[in-house]
């Protein structure tokens, strides 16, 4: 009688390694469907805010950061200058600049690639991408990801702005104010750690206080240089301060998008 009992196919199978490039590719496939759904109530609010449809479309096609889009609505929809909400929305994408430190030196891309992955290069194809084990699975996470979430963002955008623009005024729904809210919605799960809450507090702070006396958009602006800054102090000190994009795989919060 052996010492051991045989070990059946289907225990060998559980134990068996799994395909890291499929792993990424399953992950990569769910985080860039749940962050797409977020485009609807992109499009909504942009459209509510007093951009047209084809605006709202070349926000995500262009711009194509959650963040930052929704930092341009919430300030043209709060009467903003165009400058203004130009500026703020830039500055929110500065941190995708600090992604590409990470990203490049696994994704090794050159040319026309390399403009394409800077245009993916968001937080949840950074996050997907840097989390995987080998630097194939971390090529397949990266671009599954981005694929997968400026399709389904652009195509849930343009569903969002036939949305608003069938509901009419938007104040008579409420939808003043769901920018705002909308952009409160993707900050919060990022303030899980205490330096990006600190950040955070601060850059409310900061704008609180300019509101009284600056125009309407600049105390956004603001805030946003606070939390840049912050970004890039962490940066050099290696503890950036929204936390590693590697800590934040399979969230799918849609800020990157």
């Amino acid at each position: 009688m052996p010492a051991h009992p045989p070990r059946t196919a289907a225990a060998r199978t559980d134990q068996a390694p799994a395909d890291p490039v499929r792993a990424a590719r399953r992950q990569a496939l769910s985080v860039g469907v749940a962050t797409a759904l977020y485009g609807v109530s992109l499009g909504a609010l942009a459209v509510a805010n007093g951009l047209s449809v084809l605006q709202a479309c070349a926000t995500s096609l262009l711009i194509f950061s959650g963040g930052s889009q929704f930092a341009l609505v919430g300030v043209l929809g709060g009467g903003g200058s165009v400058a203004a909400a130009v500026a703020a929305s830039s500055l929110l994408g500065v941190r995708n600049a600090l992604y590409g430190l990470q990203v490049g030196p696994f994704l090794r891309v050159r040319g026309a690639r390399r403009l394409l992955a800077a245009h993916l290069t968001i937080d949840e194809s950074t996050a997907v991408g840097a989390a995987q084990p080998t630097d194939t699975a971390r090529r397949t996470g990266f671009w599954v990801t981005g694929v997968t979430v400026f399709t389904g963002w652009n195509l849930a955008t343009l569903a969002g702005a036939l949305l608003g623009d069938a509901l009419g005024d938007p104040r008579r729904w409420g939808l003043d104010a769901a920018a705002a809210a909308a952009f409160l919605a993707l900050l919060w799960p990022r303030l899980r750690q205490r330096q990006a809450a600190a950040v955070a507090v601060v850059a409310a702070l900061v704008a609180l206080l300019l509101v009284p006396v600056v125009p309407v958009g600049l105390p956004v602006v603001a805030a946003a240089l606070v939390a840049v800054v912050a970004g890039l102090r962490g940066e050099r000190s290696g503890a950036p301060a929204g936390g590693r994009a590697d800590e934040r795989a399979g969230e799918g919060t849609g800020e990157g998008a």
